[in-house]
């Protein structure tokens, strides 16, 4: 996505708030990389400092992550329109237990699929094609191969065209990078698996989505979940 060539008026403002606008928009998913500071500047044709004023008030706002050396990502949990984020986000930290998180992960993610097979647009099949290659690249790289996996099922939510299933996802991110980190480390530990294996299994849940097969896109994903969800349900049974 490259943005349009604009003349600012007021400076870093104007920068601001178009950013903002793109990743409201959808232009920018959730734990998406945004160009480089030198990208930035001739796109709106400012200065470095005036990108970096930008960028430092998104960050301060809660719209943006920069990690130095690493470039500048929209931040996994967005802030509402009123600028609260103690909304329907907290919801799902009143709970401590990975177990409830994975059943709620469990029905919301399998119905976010099985309309996004029915509802897939080939733009959302290149968007989730993109997160798939995103995780072949990062192999060797643990962050942002689960970044990668969290923007892969986020995309699922929106390809649903749910307006109630994507906010509930985005609201869940914080929770889902939890899980999902715990969910690999048991993954791996149950299986014995490699990390290939776990990308073939999102493989196979996007080819049921491009097939707009609802049932099996519906299945793959309860499955993904349940091999983890065995696994705890397996450890809380010993630990008794």
């Amino acid at each position: 996505m490259t943005f349009p060539q604009i003349k600012p008026q007021k400076g870093s403002e104007i920068v601001m708030t178009h950013i903002k606008q793109q990743i409201q928009a959808g232009a920018y998913l959730p734990g998406a990389k945004l160009p480089t500071v030198d990208q930035l500047a001739v796109n709106f044709e400012v200065g470095r400092s005036t990108i970096r004023e930008a960028m430092s008030a998104l960050k301060a706002m809660g719209w943006v992550d920069i990690r130095h050396g690493g470039g500048t990502f929209v931040s996994l949990t967005l802030p509402s329109e009123e600028g609260d984020n103690s909304g329907s986000g907290s919801f799902f930290y009143q709970t401590e237990s990975f177990q409830e998180v994975l059943e709620v992960r469990k029905f919301i993610e399998a119905g976010c699929a099985s309309l996004a097979a029915e509802r897939r647009t080939e733009e959302d099949l290149r968007l989730l094609e993109m997160t798939i290659q995103e995780m072949e690249a990062a192999i060797g790289d643990e962050s942002l191969s689960e970044q990668a996996d969290i923007r892969f099922h986020l995309t699922i939510a929106r390809a649903s065209h749910n307006s109630l299933f994507v906010s509930m996802m985005e609201s869940l991110t914080d929770r889902l990078q939890e899980s999902m980190k715990e969910s690999r480390r048991l993954w791996f530990f149950a299986e014995r698996a490699s990390v290939e294996l776990l990308i073939q299994e999102h493989k196979d849940i996007y080819e049921a989505i491009k097939l707009q097969h609802v049932k099996l896109a519906e299945d793959r994903v309860m499955q993904h979940i349940l091999k983890v969800d065995r696994v705890v349900q397996k450890l809380d049974a010993g630990s008794r």
